[in-house]
């Protein structure tokens, strides 16, 4: 995707934050330090969506950091730079604390996103007082164009209206504006017909999440590989002309396919030169082909401290209450091995899209149990050509 992708849905503030990343951090290396945070503040949440990741209870878990130990968490991502820290949840707005946390994390540097419920917590008083602390951006869910299919989906009757409001809410008080939507088989024909939904909260960022069999999410409502393909190469067509940027999330193999579509658009032998493998960042920050995944640009702290590669790969490497989570990430053998395009197995392996794509290691451990497995969910075949000058094959 091309910069009038996005920029015409951006606000003042997103303009400014944008042009920041575009003279500050152009390049980032992975190894040392993630580019997206999320840290789960509380599993606590009304609701009880039937994919939630993080199979949220309707009361605050005691064993949730503390206000001092999330002062001193901070403290440590702080070190990694000035990256995303994604205040998620369960509910990040049952947590009493969450603005003092919020403008702790602002006033160490670290740029500040929140993703609430759509309860009635997030009025716009309290939604002015988020960005008041350093939030940048909210982002919502909204799963389907019609409310009784968005609603049954998230177990909540009205969910998908109050989900609008809190949106355009934030939208009139400054704040940028993303939506998420999970794609399943319950809403994969329903696409479509999200667009015009996107456009009327005039959003920034379309973040479409390929289902990954964890917490609540179950295989069988995963989509088909071949039809990951077609949603795959419709994202893509719809890149060229929305007034949106377009991410998919936990889906590497979008890259692939950008990329193909490039270079059928570029001709035979013509060069394909272009930032991120056919994806781009909503906040400006240009990446080279290299993609985030879990474990790799990207780090998640539980409710209860754990240090995990994602939340869509729950193996925890150490707890910040008694580890330090710079070095976890930094040495863990689990994030170096996801690092580590040369132990990912299977096609993903030896794949000639492996260093752009990888395929998504959550999913491959859902599925297989095997965080280095291969992605199932992708259809694509290395190619025979690539794997023999690779030495894969005689």
């Amino acid at each position: 995707m091309t910069d009038p992708h996005y920029s015409s849905g951006l606000t003042q503030g997103a303009a400014q934050e944008r042009a920041y990343h575009d003279r500050c951090m152009v390049e980032a290396n992975f190894d040392l330090a993630p580019f997206t945070i999320a840290w789960e503040v509380t599993r606590a949440c009304a609701f009880a969506c039937k994919h939630c990741r993080a199979d949220a209870q309707h009361r605050p878990d005691p064993r949730e950091l503390t206000t001092s130990e999330g002062k001193a968490l901070i403290d440590r991502l702080a070190e990694f730079g000035s990256p995303i820290l994604v205040f998620t949840g369960g509910d990040p707005m049952m947590r009493r604390d969450l603005f003092e946390l919020i403008a702790y994390a602002n006033d160490k540097g670290l740029r500040c996103s929140l993703t609430p419920t759509a309860t009635a917590l997030p009025t716009p008083e309290r939604l002015l007082l988020a960005k008041e602390a350093g939030i940048r951006r909210i982002a919502l869910s909204l799963d389907a164009p019609r409310p009784e299919v968005h609603d049954e989906f998230r177990q909540v009757i009205g969910s998908w209206e109050r989900t609008m409001r809190i949106l355009k809410n934030a939208l009139s008080i400054g704040l940028s504006v993303q939506v998420n939507t999970t794609v399943s088989r319950f809403n994969v024909d329903l696409l479509p017909e999200m667009v015009p939904f996107i456009q009327e909260v005039e959003a920034v960022q379309w973040s479409v999440f390929f289902l990954v069999p964890t917490g609540r999410a179950q295989a069988e409502w995963m989509i088909s590989p071949e039809r990951h393909e077609q949603v795959f190469n419709w994202l893509y067509d719809l890149s060229q002309q929305a007034p949106f940027d377009i991410k998919a999330t936990a889906a590497p193999m979008y890259r692939r396919v950008a990329i193909q579509r490039k270079r059928q658009e570029a001709g035979a032998g013509a060069p394909v030169t272009f930032q991120g493998a056919g994806f781009q960042y909503a906040d400006g920050l240009h990446r080279p082909t290299k993609g985030v995944n879990d474990g790799n640009g990207f780090l998640f702290i539980s409710h209860m401290g754990e240090i995990m590669p994602s939340g869509f790969l729950p193996i925890s490497a150490g707890n910040v209450r008694q580890d330090n989570i710079v070095e976890v990430y930094r040495y863990h053998p689990l994030f170096e091995d996801l690092r580590d395009p040369e132990k990912i197995k299977g096609k993903c392996g030896i794949c000639e899209y492996r260093d752009v794509c990888g395929g998504q290691r959550g999913r491959a451990y859902g599925l297989t149990g095997d965080y280095l497995e291969t992605d199932p969910a992708c259809l694509y075949e290395p190619n025979p050509v690539t794997l023999a000058q690779k030495g894969y094959l005689p």
